[in-house]
């Protein structure tokens, strides 16, 4: 396996595997989602957003394999390819019908292909010879023969439900009474019913992180707050092999261990922001409330706007003295970062999970869009000035064809370092020459339910979705409606 690869594989399980902690101090008054929305922006606001999500969908249609739907991990250049990333595109391409980037037609022939790959990709035990085994899929595929990629790549059980995702919306927003639509209606369904829940409780009622043919199952499971939220959903909403409620009870019972205040803000800590971004880029959970919830008189959106509020008011206060940070430059959250390299005695990353909570601090002065931009419909009243400023100040060197490049760094100047990625500029420091999918999907889909709550609306009105929520014991707000067309 490359360095590369092995990097990427490595943070991730690291940011997986990371403990969770919380935050803050009382919401201030002034802070309150007041909240710019898109209608009242200005001008100059809603154009820097329209091109920016524009620019974002194209990163997906354009670098998807249009007869596998298969996206990669990173584009542009050769990349295996991120499952996480297909269920990022497969939402993206519904929002692009609604946008008038593309046609309708043209968004359902990219879904039935992705859908029909997925739906007949092989499911075995093997090492080399499957795409996924019990319904689950291998984190990274080979973008050419779409199989699992390497033997250092797991069974990704969140992976699997970033994919889900994806396949759920487009089982919801295709809805009209055509041959090509119910297509795509049954082929999720499929998809979906195959996903064995159950065998991946290793060690129940938690739900392990992944599985491998060599290894087996990993020593970890999803436990604690985190991206896992969306797991437990899915596999709770399941109707042919659901976890138990008691499964979510056990998620959240470490809760109150990493509840606090953190740089003003008092919250349920996951220290980089895409742990916040990922389950509520397509589940509204504004108005809802599990018990834990309801204990702490909060929900989980209230709980991610105190995070995103917290990692700004952490840049203001900078106690690393990073180049660059501030009340409009800030973001922290999985990314690329220059490499394993030291630069004027400073240690710096690759991939890594970075972020700032009660939970632990990883920051080596890389930036990551996505942090902001992901949050957008947490807190547009800071990310949208946080992405101007970024774009007038940065753009020349990290904003092109598809948006935000990954991440950049301009604390980081070692000519002579071997980078993981990117190049140096001079006058900035390091910057990415990539993005990946999982960093430029939150960025799409959650620009689009500050707009209009598209991808919001249309999960509320899936069945599985509805019933995973229900069975955590979720009610209230939208739950207590009767479901409706967006």
């Amino acid at each position: 396996m490359t360095k590369p690869l092995l990097d990427t594989l490595r943070a991730t399980l690291a940011g997986l595997t990371v403990a969770v902690t919380a935050l803050a101090a009382p919401v201030h008054a002034g802070e309150r989602n007041t909240s710019l929305d898109y209608a009242h922006a200005t001008p100059a606001q809603q154009r820097l957003v329209d091109d920016l999500e524009r620019r974002t969908f194209d990163w997906f249609w354009d670098s998807a394999d249009p007869k596998t739907g298969l996206v990669p991990d990173h584009y542009p250049g050769e990349s295996f390819s991120s499952i996480a990333a297909v269920g990022f595109g497969l939402t993206a391409y519904g929002i692009g019908v609604e946008r008038g980037y593309v046609t309708r037609e043209q968004a359902i022939e990219r879904t039935l292909a992705t859908l029909r790959f997925f739906k007949d990709a092989p499911q075995n035990a093997s090492e080399d010879d499957a795409t996924g085994y019990r319904g689950f899929y291998y984190h990274f595929l080979d973008m050419k023969t779409g199989k699992r990629f390497d033997r250092g790549v797991e069974l990704s059980s969140v992976d699997t439900t970033l994919l889900l995702g994806g396949v759920l919306f487009a089982q919801s927003y295709y809805d009209r009474d055509t041959p090509k639509e119910k297509e795509i209606r049954q082929l999720a369904d499929d998809i979906y019913r195959a996903v064995d829940w159950r065998w991946m409780q290793a060690r129940p009622p938690l739900i392990s992180m992944g599985w491998t043919p060599g290894g087996k199952f990993i020593p970890a499971d999803w436990k604690g707050y985190c991206e896992g939220m969306l797991v437990y959903v899915m596999a709770l909403g399941s109707p042919t092999h659901s976890v138990q409620p008691a499964a979510w009870k056990a998620w959240t019972s470490t809760n109150d261990k990493t509840w606090g205040t953190y740089y003003g803000q008092t919250f349920l800590t996951f220290a980089p922001l895409f742990g916040h971004q990922y389950s509520q880029a397509w589940i509204d959970f504004r108005g809802i409330r599990d018990d834990w919830n309801r204990e702490h008189n909060l929900d989980y959106f209230e709980n991610s706007r105190r995070a995103t509020y917290s990692q700004r008011n952490y840049a203001i206060a900078n106690p690393g003295k990073w180049t660059g940070y501030g009340a409009d430059v800030w973001g922290l959250t999985a990314s690329n970062g220059p490499g394993d390299v030291e630069d004027g005695g400073r240690a710096f990353k690759g991939y890594s999970a970075r972020g700032a909570g009660l939970d632990y601090v990883e920051d080596d002065g890389t930036l990551a869009p996505t942090a902001a931009g992901g949050s957008i419909a947490f807190a547009p009243e800071i990310v949208v000035p946080a992405l101007d400023t970024m774009k007038q100040r940065y753009g020349k060197s990290i904003y092109n064809r598809y948006g935000f490049v990954d991440a950049f760094n301009p604390s980081f100047h070692d000519a002579d370092a071997t980078l993981r990625t990117g190049r140096l500029v001079p006058s900035l420091g390091w910057v990415d020459t990539v993005q990946l999918g999982i960093d430029q999907g939150p960025i799409v889909l959650m620009i689009e339910n500050w707009r209009s709550g598209l991808v919001w609306k249309v999960m509320r009105r899936n069945p599985y979705i509805r019933k995973g929520l229900e069975r955590a014991g979720f009610t209230g707000g939208w739950l207590d409606e009767a479901p409706r067309k967006p």
